[in-house]
């Protein structure tokens, strides 16, 4: 597990040692990601400089060191992650060429002498893992880029006056002189929409990230290709429908546990201590139960607690964890512990980025990292199994929707917007005697407001993103904002027959790699913890895409068959429980001890003179949330986390992508 940074020259004129200076000042912006050992690769020549930060994981020995060269020293690379099947792919190489030697055990040495034999592309067909790599080809001069088949690495790149440059984090970027931070008002409009920046795009114009499953080849003549796909969701799930498994439910349960066992065990290959999240939901219990059914020593476990029972899953944990007999270790946060996490954010996530279980993921991770420097995570169970209400019961909603012509459908919204949502939660408060004691927290005009945005969709993709939108017109929001395509609007998904399907497909591609590993590869790294996600192993996912969506989505409840499975390891009454997100008392920090630290954020005079959001409906969002009256926690914590890392990125120029904005010298 490794940090990257490198770049390419179109009109190389440095020496090696400018060349050096450059880019291990990049890498040494990517210490937390490999505080164990560095190195860096250059060819003045070729106008080329690769460089690393390691987190040694597997071959501790210098075998191990990065950047590596291949036997034949065609290949060098820099790379980010773990190959798991190893050992198949090494007795693949050695029964083509049986007098193939390595000088070590690490998957780096593998991956270079697969290059070499088959080739870059060939080769990323072959490989079950997670990675980010750059690969220069010293033979045709070429540098190649690529990144897992989900997107449990990043890797970001841009071209800046003439130079190619990339790296694991925007961090590395900004660290060459070259590089121009131009902010996108397009991509803040994304940003509120959905709490996070989606690929291709970036916080900054000109910065991309590679899309999961997708390879890059640029030479100094060329470098605006654009990147290729070597593996397809889309495709996976579309074939997954036309050849269906055609076995029992109990044959079902068999080979799904088969899978996960061998995607758990390969995971489990390390050089270093290796442990787990246990949250006692289904995803981690299945993860923790088998890595326990397969380690002959207690697994170490790792949860985080609340003293709020309505954000504490610890409890839970703890049980599972007793059952499985894990070596298991909780700690209870208090309020301010975790609030201490909040000015952490903006460096750790060094783009906005505003899912608020941001914090609880990074103190389980400190927590991991002070006993282990592996741990397994369940993310991925949800979006292959059904696991979100709206797989769940959004099929049923759809199909009745449909039914309705769309002009009435549209008649019927228009009639509930007409009001507005004060003007219904004023009419709702008539009701007052009869309605929960919280009714103010459930915002009912703003949830009717959004009732008919679904109804007026019309299909489920148009459906599935109003459903993921936090603010219904950020454009509004951010003054000159014209939000880009993205994949939930250019209607160029797989073609699947029912909705549920439809939105796990398009939570997949979307949600999974832009929100959840995002928030896993940031909050591990951030304290140099490698975290490994066994149920992204694709030929999982191939498995999943078999099933009728029966074994998958059954009784409005998601995971059916996954469920099957952990009730082999873990009896039912311990896991069964209302599916809660890991979360925190957001809302009621921000009315309390965190409102000093908000209201700064978002005085109207900073909003205005900084010139990104239009003060009114953000401070009218504010008061409203400081009154009780309404909760936009969410929607707040969107403008927070950005304020947060504009106000962190002023150490160095930042630009607005039609203006100048306020200049902080460094």
């Amino acid at each position: 597990m490794c940090g990257i940074a490198g770049f390419l020259q179109s009109h190389p004129d440095n020496p090696s040692a400018v060349l050096e200076d450059t880019v291990l000042r990049m890498a040494d912006t990517l210490w937390h990601r490999g505080p164990d050992d560095g190195g860096a690769w250059t060819d003045a020549g070729a106008g080329v400089a690769l460089s690393m930060r390691r987190l040694a994981i597997l071959d501790l020995s210098p075998a191990g060191h990065q950047p590596m060269q291949s036997a034949s020293g065609r290949y060098v690379i820099v790379y980010n992650g773990e190959i798991y099947n190893c050992e198949p792919l090494q007795r693949d190489l050695k029964a083509k060429d049986p007098d193939i030697r390595f000088r070590g055990h690490s998957d780096t040495e593998l991956m270079l002498a697969a290059f070499e034999r088959w080739g870059i592309a060939e080769s990323l067909g072959h490989f079950n893992g997670m990675f980010a790599f750059a690969v220069w080809d010293r033979q045709n001069r070429t540098l190649t880029l690529a990144r897992d088949r989900f997107g449990e690495k990043p890797l970001y790149y841009s071209v800046a006056g003439g130079t190619f440059l990339f790296a694991s984090e925007l961090k590395a970027l900004r660290a060459h002189p070259q590089f121009s931070g131009e902010i996108d008002l397009g991509a803040i409009a994304l940003y509120l929409r959905h709490n996070c920046i989606p690929a291709p795009y970036s916080i900054y114009q000109h910065v991309r990230k590679l899309p999961p499953a997708t390879s890059l080849t640029i030479s100094s003549a060329d470098m605006a290709r654009t990147p290729q796909p070597y593996w397809s969701l889309g495709s996976v799930a579309e074939q997954g429908i036309a050849t269906p498994f055609a076995g029992t439910e109990q044959d079902a349960i068999e080979e799904l546990e088969g899978l996960l066992r061998d995607a758990v065990k390969i995971r489990m290959y390390s050089d270093v201590p290796l442990g787990a999240f246990l949250s006692g939901g289904i995803d981690s219990s299945t993860v923790v139960a088998l890595m326990q059914a397969q380690s002959t020593i207690p697994v170490k476990s790792f949860s985080i607690g609340m003293h709020d029972s309505n954000f504490n899953e610890a409890s839970e944990a703890a049980r599972v964890a007793e059952h499985l007999h894990t070596a298991h270790t909780e700690l209870y946060v208090t309020p301010r512990e975790a609030m201490d996490v909040v000015p952490l954010l903006p460096e750790i996530y060094d783009e906005p980025f505003a899912d608020s279980s941001q914090i609880p993921t990074y103190l389980v991770s400190r927590l991991a990292r002070e006993q282990v420097t592996v741990s397994l995570s369940g993310d991925g169970g949800d979006e292959l199994f059904g696991g979100y209400n709206r797989h769940a019961w959004g099929g049923p909603l759809w199909s009745k929707l449909k039914g309705v012509p769309r002009w009435l459908r549209r008649a019927g919204a228009a009639g509930i917007t007409a009001l507005s949502p004060d003007a219904w939660d004023s009419l709702f408060a008539s009701f007052r005697p009869v309605l929960p004691r919280d009714w103010r927290q459930r915002m009912p005009g703003y949830k009717l407001h959004k009732l008919a945005s679904v109804a007026a969709s019309a299909d489920v993709q148009e459906m599935h993103y109003r459903l993921a939108s936090h603010w219904f017109a950020p454009d509004a929001i951010v003054p000159g904002a014209v939000e880009p395509p993205t994949l939930l609007t250019n209607g160029n998904g797989a073609k699947l027959p029912s909705a549920a399907e439809q939105m796990m497909y398009l939570d997949s591609v979307t949600y999974l790699p832009d929100d959840i590993l995002v928030k896993l590869d940031r909050a591990t790294m951030a304290v140099s913890l490698e975290g490994r996600v066994p149920l992204l192993d694709h030929r999982l996912a191939e498995f999943a895409w078999r099933l009728p969506l029966s074994m998958r989505v059954r009784h409005w409840e998601g995971k059916w068959l996954l469920r099957q499975v952990l009730y082999r390891h873990v009896p039912r009454e311990l896991v069964e429980r209302p599916k809660s997100g890991f979360g925190i008392p957001l809302a009621s920090w921000l009315r309390g001890p965190l409102r000093d630290w908000a209201e700064a954020l978002l005085s109207e005079d900073r909003l205005r003179r900084e010139g990104f959001f239009d003060p009114h409906p953000v401070r009218r969002c504010w008061q409203e949330h400081l009154s009780g009256r309404r909760n936009w926690e969410y929607h707040l914590w969107d403008v927070l986390m950005f304020q947060g890392w504009l106000e962190q990125s002023t150490r160095t120029t930042i630009r607005h992508s039609s203006r100048d904005v306020a200049r902080v010298e460094t």
